[in-house]
């Protein structure tokens, strides 16, 4: 006599699929579509640009500060100057010239990263468009 199988089957209900579907999302490789490449590349010009403009600020704003620092208090004279004016106000100036120059630096650098990277620019937007 033949022992016919049984077979038990079954099928989640669609909230829980959909669970299921979030679930398994997470552990696939992220897939990037056309738009998301457009962003990043637009993102990394801007990005580059920004961090070159922050440094140059940001340095110049403490170099600026060491400058006042050497004017205006006794800091001078503990490191073993004794006319602490002169130099904090060169120093003072040097930390100005830096952060007004942050600003043409952003410009140029965001020019450069974007004349680099326009061709794939416009071949992501031309695919994109169609």
């Amino acid at each position: 006599m033949e022992k016919k199988q049984e077979t038990f089957t079954y099928t989640y209900s669609a909230g829980q699929q959909e669970e299921v579907q979030n679930i398994r999302k997470k552990y696939l490789p992220p897939e990037e579509d056309k738009m998301d490449q457009l962003r990043k590349l637009h993102r990394s010009a801007t990005r580059k640009a920004e961090v070159w403009a922050l440094v140059l600020g940001i340095a110049g704003a403490l170099i600026m500060g060491s400058g006042m620092s050497l004017v205006m208090t006794d800091i001078g004279g503990t490191i073993g100057l004794s006319e602490p004016m002169i130099p904090g106000i060169m120093t003072g100036i040097i930390g100005m010239i830096s952060m007004a120059l942050a600003y043409p630096v952003y410009n140029r650098v965001l020019k450069k990263e974007r004349q680099r990277i326009a061709p794939e620019i416009l071949r992501l937007s031309d695919e994109l468009l169609k």
